[in-house]
């Protein structure tokens, strides 16, 4: 359960029933009650009769993989992703945070640090947004699209909801917050995270990359989210 008394659905994907049992056990001895699926099979069925909100996916599984998984969980936007890789996985730990997974940890872990990385994205699934929305209305124009600060949520121009993942929005409600400010990469981790997420998060360029895709017309050649070479990244209002 979350601080704000959130009761949260969490569960582990794992062809290797052994590493589903040492995180269950654990995450339950702390409070966290888990969910438990040996196959992508297994965690459909259980997705399509009781929610998700959680998924802590290995990504390499035989049959349909973590990555898979995650597709379809990032198309509804409405399920925090944790993968677990192998250590030499480099290429399947990009292209999972490419999909719009929050976070990732690497086999063998230490059943403490996902417990940490779990309950610092249930903070971030947590969030509400009031702070955002006392000061700058419901709504706010980013690039080509609206993100309501009262919902968490993300809409195009047609009124179509975008998907976002948890770190997505922070991002966005960050520059928000900070228009015409240049906000290095330590400052949008305290802004956007906060400072007990700083050692977990390695992947600010690549969430910002997935963002321009979701909110400029020419992603290449970005003109609300600026890179300012050297120094960070620039928010302009009005611009898409």
């Amino acid at each position: 359960m979350s601080e704000d008394g959130k009761a949260f659905h969490i569960v582990s994907v794992d062809d290797e029933v052994e590493i589903g049992a040492l995180i269950k056990r654990y995450f339950e001895k702390h409070g966290l009650p888990v969910s438990t699926c040996a196959s992508a099979a297994e965690f459909r069925d259980l997705a399509a009769s009781r929610p998700v909100d959680i998924a802590l996916l290995d990504i390499n599984m035989p049959g349909e993989d973590g990555l898979s998984i995650a597709r379809d969980l990032v198309k509804r936007g409405t399920c925090g992703i944790i993968f677990l890789t192998a250590d030499n996985d480099d290429v399947d730990k990009i292209v999972g945070l490419e999909l719009g997974a929050d976070d990732y940890i690497t086999k063998p872990f230490n059943p403490r640090e996902l417990l940490a990385r779990t309950r610092a994205l249930m903070r971030r699934l947590s969030k509400d947004g009031e702070d955002a929305s006392a000061t700058l209305g419901s709504e706010i124009a980013i690039g080509t699209a609206r993100l309501n600060l009262d919902t968490r949520r993300l809409f195009d121009a047609e009124g179509k909801e975008i998907p976002l993942t948890a770190m997505e929005y922070d991002l966005l409600a960050a520059f928000a917050r900070h228009p015409n400010q240049i906000l290095s990469r330590d400052r949008l981790l305290d802004l956007a995270h906060g400072k007990e997420d700083k050692a977990f998060d390695r992947s600010i360029d690549t969430r910002i990359v997935r963002l321009r895709k979701k909110i400029e017309v020419d992603p290449a050649h970005p003109r609300a989210i600026r890179t300012v070479r050297g120094m960070g990244y620039r928010f302009c209002p009005g611009e898409g």
